[in-house]
């Protein structure tokens, strides 16, 4: 009698991840690779997320109807900008923002806003020197699709080029995206016009991946506080 052992579906569908995931990530950096995978499987993490995003999400609510409010007055269009970004293992995602620019020159072509642009608004402005802008990303925490901390998210145009003549690049891909990370505390922070910024933003996200600790993670976040309301933050 011929006896064979079949798996279930399941175990075929978790046999195939393994094996996709093996080759999404051939040539990378075996240590960092481990370490992410701690970082991705992390509950603590998980739920910090969860529960500080949900409290800013609360508190911060009257703010972000002022915001609101004042992008709605200063010129058409809707509040919220939304942008294809690259999340963990590549997966896109759509990255939520307050408008900063004037519509016309929020669509089309990709072309990163510099010091100065004058397709930034008024109000624009003080939304990107503060990083409230940012603020509508901890509904992307809450999804899932990002991290309070880990690398920042660029749009998929810059990431493919970047991708191209900066390397182990693809390594910032290995976790979640993040609000704040390792390099923004560090001082690489807001608009990257110089190529040496990015590699030294990467070689600061493969640092973090390699040292993350949930207390690393807060002490960014932390550090993320003072470095917007301290004396210099506008």
């Amino acid at each position: 009698m011929d006896f064979r052992v079949r798996p279930n579906s399941a175990a075929r569908g978790e046999l195939f991840a393994h094996a996709e995931t093996a080759s999404a990530f051939a040539g990378f950096d075996t240590s960092l690779l481990r370490k992410s995978m701690v970082i991705n499987r992390s509950v603590v993490k998980r739920w910090i997320d969860v529960l500080i995003a949900s409290l800013a999400i609360l508190v911060l609510a009257p703010v972000g109807l002022l915001i609101a409010l004042a992008i709605k007055i200063e010129s058409p269009g809707p509040v919220l900008f939304r942008q294809l970004r690259y999340g963990r293992n590549r997966s896109s995602f759509y990255i939520c923002k307050f408008r900063s620019m004037t519509v016309t020159e929020s669509k089309g072509d990709f072309t990163q806003a510099s010091r100065n642009d004058v397709r930034v608004t008024r109000i624009g402005r003080f939304l990107r020197r503060t990083s409230l802008d940012e603020l509508p990303q901890l509904y992307n925490v809450l999804r899932g699709e990002m991290s309070l901390v880990g690398p920042r998210p660029h749009a998929i145009a810059m990431d493919d080029a970047f991708a191209e003549v900066i390397s182990n690049f693809g390594d910032r891909h290995l976790v979640r995206p993040g609000l704040t990370g390792l390099a923004q505390v560090s001082g690489y922070r807001g608009p990257t016009e110089a190529l040496e910024q990015i590699e030294y933003r990467v070689q600061h996200d493969r640092l973090y991946i390699s040292k993350w600790s949930v207390l690393l993670d807060m002490q960014i976040m932390v550090r993320t506080v003072f470095a917007l309301t301290g004396p210099n933050a506008v």
